[in-house]
């Protein structure tokens, strides 16, 4: 092994551990249905409510998140095989 591709190899694995760090850190952040309790309502009428705290359906992020991995795994792959090609 050479040189040049043990500093390509050490910048993909950089890379990649970022990359889960990042993943990481935005899977704590924490959700907006932070409290178990509805607060208690002082002369509030229906339109001077901030949000809704009923169910949210995240089906499309889920989808969208999952082919965002899938096309990160295809660019990773293909520029790995590129990389050996050479």
């Amino acid at each position: 092994m050479n040189a040049t591709s043990a500093a390509a190899a050490r910048r993909m694995l950089l890379t990649a551990v970022s990359a889960a760090l990042l993943l990481c850190a935005v899977w704590f952040v924490p959700s907006a249905h932070a409290q178990s309790s509805p607060p208690a309502e002082t002369e509030t009428t229906d339109s001077a409510r901030l949000a809704d705290s009923g169910s949210v359906d995240t089906t499309p992020y889920v989808c969208g998140g999952v082919a965002f991995l899938a096309a990160g795994g295809v660019l990773v792959t293909t520029a790995a095989r590129r990389a050996r090609a050479r």
